[in-house]
């Protein structure tokens, strides 16, 4: 296994086993499906024992070196790490053994930037290696926008386009992707998130754009997920006790569920995770199907203020049924159902509504001097109410993810505990930057125009 190289393979079924390489430059499978690796490597109690002495980068190294082994020389995936991490994961303690980790300290602020700069290095490396070109298509229910725009920025070989819903996302994260320019465009839509994703992958499909070379930056590229399985290790690695047989619990604000897919594949990779706390908002068709089996798409999707996770059929919803032994095609339809039994069994999967996210905001900063945003306050609500709904153990090892700094959200922050957060590095000087972005309604041969227009064979 050690030296064989992945293949990867959509999770429809019907389409060729591919490359990394492949996947990660084509994003969805020509099927419609999602890749996904034909095997989950694997690592030892052992060897996640020595993660305990290891940075950051070490470990990235570590877990992106069983994905990639005869894709990359090592010493060329060591620098692409060494590059893409190059700042702070701080792990927060609260009280007892329960922790935030704050994955908001990257160039824009939010857990994307992760997934974002691995991905467009390894991007980068690809298409350098043969020459080629690429237009980047995402959509963005808020921070996937900036950080793909920032991850991409004054690339020669790389063109992106990034779709957002124009009421639904904050100003400053509107401001992170409309003030850069060059090889980045903007385009604002009067409609939902689902609305922009719908339009991407209907491009993907379309034939008669095959000559732009598209591809998706979106969780639905397996490039994003890799690197979404590291941070689990290494929050784990720096804080458990030493015990070999010690376990985990992590809470995951879910809106799409690239986050929480690269939780799952690293459990199955041998994280000892015990549970995993599904924290979603108003938007709940996944605690729904948790609870009954049946799966429906929520639609239209819910406006909440996590913005970010204002989805009504997440993309990455299949791959978690295929990593339970079913399948999902993209629309939502099951034709095998997954081991719902194992699912509860390693899930706990609730909504947090606005009301409930507002007060976690207020208590969690009064009791524990916590500053939440929206999104992590979704996440650190759910794990509270699992613990309480579970009776778990004060020495029982909880981690709760926020995924974007509580800046990025000042007049909901304002208005709650009375003051603006302090803003981090990467946000100074964004108010004075001049905005350039263009408007299209939802329907797709308007997008379809619009893509044949501005980008020439």
């Amino acid at each position: 296994m050690e030296n064989r190289k992945l293949l990867f393979r959509s999770t429809n079924g019907n389409s060729p086993a591919v490359s990394f390489e492949q996947a990660l430059l084509k994003g969805l499978a020509p099927d419609g499906g999602l890749y996904m690796p034909d095997e989950i490597p694997g690592f030892t109690p052992e060897e996640i024992l020595e993660f305990s002495n290891m940075e950051y980068h070490e470990i990235a190294l570590a877990v992106g070196r069983k994905f990639l082994t005869g894709e990359i020389p090592e010493e060329d995936l060591k620098r692409i790490v060494m590059d893409a991490y190059d700042y702070q994961v701080p792990l927060e303690k609260v009280y007892d053994n329960q922790f935030v980790m704050r994955l908001d300290q990257g160039p824009t602020a939010s857990f994307k930037d992760f997934a974002a700069r691995m991905m467009g290095r390894l991007m980068q490396y690809f298409l350098n290696r043969n020459n080629g070109k690429l237009l980047i298509l995402t959509a963005t229910s808020g921070d996937t926008g900036s950080a793909i725009a920032n991850a991409f920025y004054g690339l020669d070989n790389v063109e992106v386009l990034v779709l957002f819903p124009e009421k639904e996302v904050t100003a400053r994260q509107r401001k992170q992707m409309t003030t850069l320019g060059k090889n980045v465009s903007i385009v604002a839509l009067d409609g939902k998130f689902d609305d922009c994703q719908a339009l991407v992958k209907q491009a993907f499909g379309d034939s008669d754009l095959d000559y732009l070379n598209l591809s998706s930056a979106n969780s639905i590229n397996i490039g994003r997920l890799i690197p979404q399985t590291m941070y689990y290790f290494y929050s784990f690695a720096q804080l458990r006790s030493g015990d070999i047989d010690e376990q985990v619990v992590f809470s995951v604000p879910s809106g799409n569920f690239g986050d929480l897919c690269g939780g799952l594949i690293a459990k199955n990779m041998g994280l000892p995770v015990k549970k995993f706390v599904v924290a979603t908002n108003e938007n709940d068709e996944y605690p729904k199907f948790v609870k009954s089996g049946f799966y429906e798409k929520l639609v239209p999707s819910r406006n909440c203020i996590s913005s970010a996770m204002n989805v009504g059929h997440p993309s990455n919803i299949p791959r978690l049924v295929q990593l339970y032994g079913g399948n999902m095609d993209e629309n939502g339809t099951i034709s095998n159902a997954p081991d719902m039994d194992l699912i509860r069994k390693d899930m706990y999967a609730v909504s947090i509504n606005d009301s409930e996210t507002e007060a976690m905001i207020s208590d969690a900063y009064k009791e524990h001097g916590l500053l939440l945003e929206p999104h992590g306050s979704v996440g650190w609500a759910g794990l509270q109410r699992y613990i309480k709904d579970e009776d778990v153990s004060k020495e029982q090892l909880c981690i709760s993810l926020e995924t974007a700094h509580p800046a990025k959200f000042p007049e909901k922050i304002r208005e709650i505990l009375s003051f603006d957060p302090e803003l981090p590095p990467s946000l100074h000087g964004l108010e004075e930057k001049e905005e350039v972005y263009g408007h299209l309604p939802t329907g797709y041969q308007a997008f379809k125009e619009f893509l044949k227009k501005s980008y020439s064979k």
